[in-house]
């Protein structure tokens, strides 16, 4: 027997004597042996995170309904949980560290201000006229844009069009609740002050200054339009036509970091009939359809991902993307743990 072969099959708890075992109980411990391949399984981790689907056609009519049973008085934030099957509906989970919530604001509806220990971001799906007040700053939400709402910062929405404005909030709650530090404050109100980021950092490449100093902002960009998202992969797509994966990061423009420090944000391009395999990496990752209609193949499972559909990828499994259109590009979102993952020194990327 080799010494690997040894430890092949450990002890189990029943093993035990039942005394001995009810002693350890009554002192609050725990035999590790019997639990310790679920722990440290070998080669890949244990993953409840499943591959899962959620279909804008189907959720959007029930979120209408919540908007006609529930007022935003007794809601606060009027929100459907798109709920990974794999953590258990209760949990609220789309993958180990990352919320999505399919958010409903209706005209002249205000979601009063607060602020929250976990980050937050508003990918906007659907309407026009509403805004996130974030610290003072009013980010106007448009269909496609990214729209931070970092840990502790003060933040409110409201709506001064017509029609409903849906956004998809991804957080990274699971985390923060698991590590006990989930928690929120509220405010009357927020006055709005001057200012845009998103003007501040018109163009890449360069950074406002006041007498040779750089903005001490952790956040000093808190809206990114897709307006300027897509046409950024529209001319990395024509400027470069054999590169394979069109993608850019959403980044804090005076650090070059991910633009929030525990989840990472990107925008992907995929030519008209194009196939992209993406790499079996550490990180869960969730897909957000803004333009366009992608198959996705994951392990056993696929789907086709139509606009505004959004779906969960585990970590250490690899996707295939296929464009369904043979003339139009298609264009996702995505949101994945890369940033925590690289902090814990656990990032991999397998194949």
């Amino acid at each position: 027997m080799n010494e690997q072969g040894r430890f092949d099959t450990l002890g189990r708890l029943e093993d035990l004597p039942q005394d001995y075992r009810d002693e350890l109980t009554a002192q609050n411990l725990v035999p590790l042996w019997p639990s310790l391949r679920a722990v440290l399984p070998p080669h890949v981790p244990a993953r409840k995170t499943r591959p899962t689907h959620w279909s804008y056609e189907a959720l959007r009519p029930l979120l209408l309904k919540a908007g006609e049973l529930t007022p935003i008085e007794k809601a606060e934030r009027r929100v459907l949980v798109l709920a990974n099957p794999g953590h258990g509906l209760e949990k609220m989970q789309a993958s180990a560290a990352m919320y999505l919530g399919m958010q409903l604001l209706l005209p002249g509806e205000l979601a009063p201000a607060h602020r929250h220990t976990p980050n937050a971001v508003r990918m906007v799906v659907e309407g026009e006229g509403a805004w996130t007040l974030v610290n003072g700053e009013k980010c106007p939400m448009a269909r496609g844009d990214l729209i931070l709402t970092p840990t502790g910062l003060w933040h409110e929405h409201g709506h001064d069009g017509s029609g409903p404005v849906i956004w998809l909030d991804v957080l990274d709650l699971p985390l923060v609740y698991y590590i006990e530090a989930s928690y929120h404050e509220e405010v009357p109100s927020q006055t709005v002050q001057p200012g845009q980021g998103v003007k501040a950092y018109a163009r890449g490449g360069v950074a406002p200054t006041t007498v040779f100093q750089r903005s001490d902002k952790a956040y000093p960009m808190l809206r990114y339009p897709w307006a300027d998202a897509k046409a950024a992969l529209l001319s990395l797509a024509e400027d470069q036509p054999a590169l394979e994966s069109v993608q850019v990061t959403y980044i804090n423009p005076e650090t070059g970091k991910d633009a929030e420090n525990i989840l990472g944000f990107y925008a992907q391009l995929l030519r008209p009939g194009q196939t992209l395999r993406l790499p079996a990496r550490s990180p869960a990752q969730v897909l957000h359809q803004i333009e366009g209609c992608v198959d996705v193949a994951v392990e056993s499972s696929a789907f086709t991902l139509a606009e505004a559909d959004t779906c969960a990828i585990p970590g250490y499994t690899a996707a295939t993307l296929t464009n369904r259109s043979a003339t139009e590009p298609a264009f996702i979102f995505i949101a994945d743990e890369s940033p925590l993952h690289r902090k814990l020194g656990v990032y991999e990327v397998r194949s």
